[in-house]
């Protein structure tokens, strides 16, 4: 079937503006305005996960006693029964993506080969930098070393060796294996998504794996174990941040504590995350939260000045020490001669559901902020840029703590473990000013809990709708049913048990999720592995390319060569050449192809900003990835030395793009025959790459091609000025009545 000559709705590969808002790109225009197909609403995963979450909260509502009991019950038997399988998920997903950083695919792109980073080095490691703040760090950087300190799982509390390791408990929970998960996620979203055109959703990553069935029932029963095990998650984090601020309104204006207080704080989160959706002021809220990063960074530094310097400074050091030096051990550690069940379901493998329900949000973050970069560079970043702040904190904030039970203040430890919420406003009490860093640390609270509950709400109206472009948000009832969900969800929890009990559920209701997450890693190595056979088919088929032109068929004479170095033709000689050599030589290819049984078609476009054509050849190949070879205009600055079109300031390449992007040559004055010589080399490169993947079930990762990549190609304006003069642009190209004859004239 030929494709229709007047493709419009052809997919993009994203905006390359540096306008991040929640983790999303807005317009380079400024405008709102989405091109392309409304949004609509994926209604077998909204319903489905909908229908799961109130009768959830219906449920704990009528008859909470039971729904505790239950939960209890649960989350025992799944400490008992499943916590190797959780300890074992997380470690070997870390272990994933720590290879794809260092093998051979590390060098792929989050996105088409020709594409750059959206946002600079500094901006990128900033956003990741900030991505490891939040306020259920304010909480847990006191309350667990102090815990651990005093209650260790194994062996005596308050020694020296308790010390060492509650530090290292809390890093190992906080640290490196759930920026793992992240990074799993945040990749195979990236991956999927930008280098291979499918929506921005989990099911996405299942496709090597399930192929065109992740479009039905199977796909939505994976974005609902998502949502279901991410309400969950963020549901967990509102209610601790809600239990902390309401200790620090209490001190500050005497807010009294209780549930109506909580609930009223509830409240505000849902309020401004519905307001966000349907004003727009989520870019102000997203400066708060920016704000917030650096008072949190303050008080960071306030702490460490304030307080006994130099032995923070030893502590840090000696904590970075330990770490690495027990981390190996205990990533599988799963206590199977002494186990604490308690301690193992209120800690580790709470953090570890904890984490895994977290990989959706965080992860659409990372994919958004990360397209262009390599997976080696997004990998190592993701695992490293956060943790080290993470580590400095936790040092900071932790050995401060301990050190003052170690001195003495029995009371402190003590309010830190019954009370943990009060732990991090009790060890502010110890220092001068401390009613003003009181406030500090409760309005710093306040912008992350919001901010959580904003994006959260995001994110879930994003994973319950259906995309056309991987830049879109959900309709904005969508994401206000989601935050007025999350908000009931956490209130009703927060009634039944308080913390305990949302970290119960959290367990129980991210055992589905964990189990996807096996399925994404499957489906992301499969995928890897057709990447490497791609590429080892370059150097396979190299040899033989090179032969042909040995042969004298289709190599430039060095005349040509230097002619083609020294012209930049502008619109009107490209649109030319297109036309005259590029379709025809295409369409005898394609011609040749069908003769011979294959199902080539030739499709073409005009390119909105140039108004030059684009052609493009393609041939499917049954259940494997197929054959793409197109020939698209790009516009560049005219460098000074140049000739031809400095008088515009713009000039013209006609590079050469297969589905993963421009493979960075132009052949802009080739001869018909020198072009079909260029198809051919890719179409055995791609014959090299089938034979290479024989035993591999398919290769077809690949969503639709994508056709118009003007977003990643900035049109130039015409009437920029000129470094030097020159004379109007007539550098065409003059073709025989055969197209098989090209031969360049400044006329």
């Amino acid at each position: 079937m030929e494709p229709n000559k007047d493709e419009k709705n052809v997919r993009s590969t994203g905006s390359h503006s540096a306008d991040l808002v929640d983790g999303r790109q807005s317009p380079s225009d400024g405008s709102s305005e989405k091109s392309g197909p409304p949004i609509s609403v994926n209604w077998q995963v909204f319903i489905g996960s909908s229908v799961g979450i109130i009768g959830i909260i219906l449920w704990a509502m009528i008859n909470s006693d039971n729904a505790d009991a239950v939960i209890g019950t649960g989350v025992t038997w799944v400490a008992r029964n499943l916590g190797w399988f959780y300890i074992l998920l997380v470690t070997v997903v870390l272990g994933f993506v720590v290879w794809a950083a260092f093998s051979a695919v590390g060098k792929v792109k989050l996105g088409p080969d020709h594409s750059k980073p959206v946002f600079g080095l500094f901006s990128w490691t900033a956003m990741l930098f900030a991505a490891g703040i939040g306020i259920d760090l304010m909480f847990f950087s006191v309350a667990e070393p102090v815990t651990q300190y005093l209650e260790p799982p194994t062996g005596a509390g308050e020694t020296t060796e308790a010390a060492q390791q509650a530090l290292v408990w809390t890093l190992f929970h906080y640290g490196i294996i759930g920026w793992g998960l992240y990074a799993l996620m945040g990749l195979a979203l990236g991956y999927f998504a930008y280098r291979h055109n499918l929506p921005l959703s989990i099911r996405s990553a299942l496709y090597p794996i399930f192929g065109k069935r992740i479009n039905g029932a199977l796909g939505s029963f994976v974005d609902i174990a998502a949502l279901l095990g991410a309400i969950f998650g963020l549901a967990t984090s509102l209610g601790i941040g809600v239990a902390q601020l309401n200790v620090g309104l209490s001190d500050l204006i005497g807010l009294p504590e209780g549930r109506p207080a909580q609930a009223g704080l509830i409240a505000v989160a849902v309020i401004i995350a519905t307001v966000s959706a349907v004003s727009g002021v989520n870019r102000g809220v997203r400066r708060l939260s920016e704000i917030s990063v650096v008072v949190a960074i303050g008080l960071l530094l306030f702490v460490l000045v304030a307080g006994s310097t130099s032995f923070l400074l030893d502590g840090m050091v000696q904590n970075m020490g330990d770490f690495v030096s027990r981390f190996p051990g205990m990533t599988l550690d799963t206590f199977a001669y002494d186990r604490p069940e308690t301690w193992l379901s209120s800690w580790t493998l709470f953090f570890w559901a904890w984490w895994i329900a977290w990989a959706p949000f965080v992860g659409l973050f990372l994919a958004r902020i990360s397209r262009g970069r390599t997976i080696r560079q997004f990998v190592l970043g993701t695992l490293t840029i956060p943790f080290l702040f993470i580590l400095v904190w936790i040092s900071i904030f932790g050995n401060s703590a301990i050190d003052i039970v170690r001195g003495g203040d029995s009371a402190f430890g003590e309010t830190a473990v019954s009370s943990p919420e009060r732990a991090f406003y009790s060890l502010l009490e110890q220092y001068p000013g401390a009613p003003i860093l009181a406030a500090i640390a409760t309005f710093t609270g306040l912008l992350f809990y919001v901010t959580s509950a904003d994006s959260g709400a995001l994110v879930m109206s994003h994973f319950s709708s259906r995309m056309h472009d991987n830049e879109s948000d959900g309709p904005a009832w969508v994401r206000i049913f989601w935050a007025c969900a999350t908000g009931v969800l956490t209130l009703v929890m927060l009634m039944i048990g308080g913390i305990t009990t949302l970290q119960n559920a959290t367990i129980i209701m991210g055992l589905p999720f964990a189990v996807v997450i096996m399925f994404i890693m499957l489906g992301l190595f499969k995928a890897l592995q057709v990447e490497k056979n791609w590429a080892a088919s370059l150097r396979t088929s190299l040899p033989n390319a090179l032969s042909s032109r040995g042969a004298g068929g289709t190599t430039l004479p060095w005349r040509q060569r230097i002619e083609r170095s020294m012209r930049f033709p502008g619109a009107h000689a490209t649109e030319r050449y297109t036309t005259t050599v590029v379709g025809p030589a295409l369409a005898e290819v394609a011609a040749e192809l069908r003769s011979q049984g294959a199902e080539a078609t030739v499709g073409e476009q005009v390119v909105e900003s140039s108004g030059i054509h684009t052609y493009h050849l393609d041939v499917p190949f049954e259940g494997e990835r197929p054959f793409h070879y197109q020939v698209y205009p790009t516009e560049h600055h005219t460098p000074s030395y140049g000739q031809g079109a400095q008088k515009l300031g713009k000039y013209f390449r006609l590079e050469v793009f297969s589905a993963d992007g421009s493979n960075g040559f132009d052949v802009f004055g080739f001869t018909k025959e020198q072009l079909i010589g260029n198809v051919l080399d890719h179409y055995e490169r791609q014959l090299e790459f089938l034979h290479r993947s024989e035993g591999i079930e398919s290769t077809a990762v690949d969503g639709d091609p994508v056709i118009d990549w003007s977003h990643d190609f900035e049109a130039l304006d015409a009437t920029e000025p000129v470094e030097m003069g020159a004379e109007p642009e007539t550098n065409g190209v003059s073709i025989g009545s055969n197209g098989s004859n090209a031969e360049m004239e400044h006329k």
